[in-house]
């Protein structure tokens, strides 16, 4: 008998520009990415993903534009290099509304947002996606997105890891311990919408964040949305092993993979989770023939 065979997980990777990794492909005659502004764009494209029985949608996205060539982001522009770009935040209710199963992984950035105001949208899309929503957790990696919001630059690679595990720290908190699950009765004839004696304030006060306050959502369907991570470095692997259900690798060398993987599951473990809890999507570019 040959071994049990394992799921393979499907997840299409776009991003709300022209272009994301294949900068250029816009051009082609047969593309279609200069429709990114147009939410019919979007309906189409979720349920053709569903119809092809991909398991989700993963939405890349990044805060501030690429500048590294020729120091500023002219190159990009010009090429629609992941420029200009849309938040994938908003068009993910109107694709999860024309489709049943379709999952949705969104990315977003930690650095730059109050974990109380992302736990609140996340939670706003769970409701709205039935419960079909995942963070892809990012923590930045370019200065031009700092210096947007006013920063002179990005944080220390670590120190932003460390903000991002007491950035979780308060997620958690707010999803999973604001509301109990019976506090929401919605009893018309008692006036009772829900229990404030079964909903609390959460207080945090740590090295990176303060904050006092309840969550702003009832329980969504999953609380916790799935949680994706896609960091290579050894600092970055050290937080997928602590919080992450899936693993982006961008990598397609077998043996990088193997040992990106081994060194997760086994960190995974030593924080009590189970490693092979911990699924792993590599990125692969499909160029499909004209004929079988």
């Amino acid at each position: 008998m040959s071994a049990a065979r394992k799921k393979l997980l499907l997840n299409a990777f776009h991003m709300c520009s022209p272009s994301q990794s294949w900068a250029g492909m816009w051009t082609h005659e047969r593309d279609r990415c200069t429709g990114y502004t147009d939410i019919d764009y979007y309906i189409e494209l979720a349920r053709l993903a569903e119809r092809g029985l991909f398991d989700s949608i993963f939405f890349a996205d990044s805060i501030g534009l690429m500048d590294k060539y020729g120091g500023d982001p002219a190159e990009a522009i010009r090429a629609g290099a992941m420029a200009p770009m849309n938040d994938p935040t908003l068009v993910i209710p109107a694709m999860a509304h024309a489709t049943t199963h379709l999952g949705f992984g969104v990315t977003a950035n930690l650095t730059y947002e109050h974990p109380f105001l992302m736990a609140r949208r996340m939670s706003t899309l769970d409701h709205l996606t039935k419960g079909r929503i995942g963070w892809n957790i990012v923590a930045g990696f370019v200065n031009s997105g700092a210096r947007a919001i006013g920063l002179d630059h990005i944080r220390a690679h670590d120190e932003r890891y460390d903000m991002a595990d007491e950035y979780m720290e308060i997620a958690y908190k707010l999803w999973e311990a604001s509301w109990d699950e019976g506090a929401v009765l919605r009893d018309p004839a008692k006036r009772i919408y829900a229990q404030p004696d079964h909903v609390r304030r959460i207080d945090h006060e740590g090295a990176f964040y303060r904050m006092s306050g309840v969550h702003m959502c009832e329980p969504s369907p999953q609380r916790t949305p799935v949680l994706y991570q896609a960091g290579a470095s050894t600092r970055g692997r050290a937080f997928a092993a602590r919080h992450a259900e899936c693993v982006f690798l961008t990598t397609s060398e077998a043996p990088m993979v193997r040992d990106h993987v081994a060194d997760i599951r086994r960190q995974a473990q030593a924080n009590g989770r189970r490693g092979e809890d911990v699924a792993v999507i590599v990125a692969a570019t499909i160029i499909t023939g004209r004929t079988t």
